[in-house]
């Protein structure tokens, strides 16, 4: 299961700066490199989300657990 939460983590992060570009510079990199509106890049959104779902549970269970999201006491 942890390789499925660095997965899940680094394509959340890869989705936060992609969202970063499209506020700063208006510039989607996804759907430049996918193109817009294509089934390809909606997959890649869908994905995205689902990931960001999955991240609810470690952080959850890290605020449970007294630690912060990295792991470390708090």
């Amino acid at each position: 299961m942890r390789i499925l939460n660095v997965v899940t983590l680094t394509l959340v992060i890869v989705g936060g700066l992609n969202w970063g570009l499209v506020g700063l510079l208006g510039f989607d990199l996804v759907a430049a490199i996918s193109g817009t509106g294509s089934v390809l890049t909606r997959i890649v959104y869908v994905v995205v989300g689902l990931s960001a779902a999955w991240q609810i549970m470690p952080l959850v269970s890290a605020m449970g657990s007294n630690q912060t999201a990295a792991g470390h006491p708090r």
